[in-house]
């Protein structure tokens, strides 16, 4: 039995919870609705959540109350996604019943489910039933009824579990989209995941952390920072080097400190990562070819790559001559703030008087604190927000409400639409007039995209296979197709209307010359009326983003 909650026994909760649903985050991810590359749920979640475990540890406290403010603040500043966000919101609600007490018994340990519950409904503008919402609500709808029968806090978190994981399988039934693709609401599972942490921590037991598994389908995200390396010849190790090695019987026994010493010999920027079947290697070398040679004498090579940094540098040099440096850092009466990817869409954001870029998108969503400190180090009386993605809209929002200056957020859900709502901004109004005239302007553009699929689903009516190309407007899917000049000719087809007068195409990363050409060709040899214009976004994922005005 757990008569009382006290700061110490809520830390461990804090932590046990957190690292439940860290173990268990690509499962959560997993459920995503759409089979995008995207900045899925559990991701989102396990980030918000780590950063008030974080906050927590550094700031101990026996004093259930003050732990309880110190959980909120860090969850606050970490949140990411509209699921970080709401879980956020869940524990402010939820710690600021707790403020008054050194302690907590059972009843009030459910009237904190309870007020969590409230915070969080009253944060979201059109609540949704089916969601992590649904599942917190009937979780703390158990905790009042348990609190009533016992004043074991543990029964009462027992009943809490219960509940939660009812209304969870629930969800399908709730959101038909959920149930067209066969899944349950990811939120809701990440928060009965947190929940089940605190469960274990009140019994006195621990959950290890998961051993991480090498990924085998990507390499390590090797972004090469030359700051500071004036003269290309400067590098002293010339290939970045990777490859992946699955151990074999017979060839040399894998020995990780001596696997590390070893392969120390061939460069610098040494990483190494292993499981029991495979270890992936990461070197700056001169010499990829005996990199590649020493893996094979643990195993068959199953990836490899060698990238000419001498070159990328060379490539880096010239962009700098002509594309003058970001100042980001720059001190203005009105910081309009964007959220952007691909170095081409943040150079057209900033030609248009955006004053400061923040780099996220799908797969990075910027936290809370990300965007407060934007605007804190601007300095400025004023900011302007344009999220550029639905799942950034909350952690924009609650950054209004932290800063010290006047902020709002135009409310955009994509990169066209923030490039739209900048033809709106007009130096001369005030920021509410603004505001006013840029969101107006989001409804004048149709935005849409082309990225591939991660998993095989069936959604919107739509049969999805893994890696087709699928077309997106807004949100919803509208074609699949294993070819990406029939996925393009499909998507144009469905955007491109009667009334249709300009449609903007912002290349990706992996777009290719011949294949924007022959989509250019076909828009205006279908479209006569139709003007087309083209930029180089280099925005990662998408390999095109459209607008249609």
């Amino acid at each position: 039995m757990v008569s009382k909650i006290d700061g110490k026994l809520f830390a461990e909760m804090i932590t046990q919870g957190a690292q439940n649903l860290s173990n268990n985050a690509d499962m959560v991810d997993a459920l995503n609705v759409y089979p995008v590359p995207d900045g899925d749920t559990g991701t989102n979640m396990n980030l918000s959540m780590t950063s008030g475990r974080d906050e927590v540890q550094e700031n101990p406290a026996t004093h259930i109350g003050q732990l309880g403010k110190t959980f909120s603040k860090g969850l606050l500043m970490g949140a990411r996604g509209n699921s970080g966000v709401i879980l956020s919101q869940l524990f402010r609600g939820f710690s600021k019943q707790l403020e008054q007490h050194q302690d907590i018994d059972a009843k009030q340990f459910a009237k904190c489910f309870e007020a969590g519950v409230k915070t969080a409904y009253k944060a979201v503008m059109k609540p949704v039933e089916g969601t992590i919402l649904t599942v917190a609500k009937c979780a703390s709808e158990a905790a009042v009824k348990a609190s009533e029968e016992s004043d074991d806090c543990l029964y009462v978190m027992e009943k809490v579990i219960a509940e939660a994981e009812r209304a969870l399988e629930n969800t399908p039934n709730q959101l038909p989209v959920l149930k067209e693709v066969g899944v349950v609401d990811s939120g809701g599972k990440g928060l009965t995941l947190v929940y089940e942490g605190f469960l274990k921590a009140m019994k006195g037991e621990t959950i290890e952390a998961k051993a991480t598994k090498v990924d085998t389908e990507k390499f390590i995200n090797d972004e090469h920072d030359f700051h500071g390396v004036i003269n290309t010849e400067d590098i002293e190790f010339g290939y970045c080097t990777e490859m992946m090695v699955r151990f074999e019987k017979g060839k040399k026994p894998f020995d990780e400190d001596a696997f590390r010493e070893d392969m120390a010999q061939f460069g610098d920027s040494l990483l190494v990562i292993n499981d029991d079947e495979i270890v992936k290697v990461h070197v700056h070398s001169e010499h990829p070819g005996q990199v590649f040679n020493f893996g094979q004498e643990y195993g068959e090579l199953i990836k490899v790559k060698a990238e000419n940094m001498r070159e990328q540098h060379r490539e880096v040099l010239r962009k700098e001559q002509n594309i003058p440096q970001a100042e980001d850092n720059q001190e203005v009466e009105t910081a309009i703030i964007t959220i952007s990817m691909g170095e081409g869409i943040t150079k057209l954001f900033k030609s248009m008087g955006v004053t400061h870029v923040i780099n996220g998108g799908q797969t990075m969503n910027p936290s809370t604190e990300d965007i407060v400190k934007v605007i804190e180090e601007a300095k400025c009386k004023h900011a302007i927000i344009l999220p550029n993605n639905k799942n950034i809209m909350m952690s924009s929002e609650q950054a209004t409400q932290v800063v010290d200056a006047e902020a709002v957020v135009v409310p955009s859900r994509s990169i066209p639409q923030g490039i739209t709502a900048m033809f709106s901004y007009d130096p001369s109004m005030d920021i509410s007039e603004n505001k006013e005239t840029m969101t107006e302007a989001l409804s004048t553009v149709t935005s849409a995209s082309i990225t591939t699929a991660v998993r095989d689903t069936k959604i919107d009516g739509v049969e999805v296979n893994e890696n087709d190309y699928i077309g997106l407007v807004e949100d919803k899917i509208v074609t699949s197709d294993q070819d990406l000049q029939q996925a393009l000719k499909a998507l144009v087809d469905h955007i491109v209307t009667e009334d249709s007068e300009i449609l903007t195409l912002f290349t990706g990363q992996e777009s290719k010359s011949e294949t924007t050409d022959w989509l250019v060709e076909y828009v205006e040899s279908t479209y006569e009326d139709v003007e087309v214009e083209v930029h180089n976004g280099d925005q990662p994922i998408y390999d095109y983003l459209f607008a249609v005005e």
